[in-house]
């Protein structure tokens, strides 16, 4: 089956699965519904509208989907708990999640991808590690412009 029996995962944790060199997939992890781990995620899975140039997709949104379904190679990855406090599972973050659920989002890879969503809800702060590191090479185009007001 490929279970990380390893693993012990508590509501509110960030579960990642790596899906490239670069990349992985973020969520939340919800808790057991009829012995079924669940996971909240951002997905562009679904989205009516993909522009990959952009790495963004219209209409993308928060679901709810049984762990292992995203993948059965995953760890947690809390990243920021050593700067940030974690928001409190049950008061803030299911709300939070229950709340965004049939909403439309706009996943964007760069400003609001899966990480942002998980960062977002676990901590109430947007980070993008993944990001981050790439992004040493993309600002040096528009960097100078910026300060420049010439954009």
């Amino acid at each position: 089956i490929g279970l990380n029996i390893s693993i012990v995962l508590y509501p509110g944790d960030i579960v990642e699965y790596p899906r490239n060199k670069y990349f992985s997939h973020f969520g939340i992890y919800f808790g057991e519904r009829d012995g079924v781990p669940y996971v909240a995620h951002l997905t562009s899975r679904d989205a009516d509208t993909k522009i990959p140039l952009y790495g963004r997709a219209l209409r993308s949104e928060i679901k709810l989907d049984p762990l292992e379904m995203l993948g059965t190679k995953y760890k947690v990855n809390n990243m920021l708990d050593g700067t940030h406090s974690p928001r409190d599972f049950h008061s803030v973050v299911k709300p939070a999640i229950e709340d965004m659920m049939g909403r439309e989002v706009t996943f964007d890879i760069l400003f609001h991808n899966s990480e942002h969503q998980a960062t977002l809800f676990r901590y109430g702060v947007k980070r993008s590690q993944q990001i981050e590191i790439i992004y040493e090479y993309i600002m040096p185009s528009w960097e100078k412009l910026f300060q420049e007001k010439k954009l």
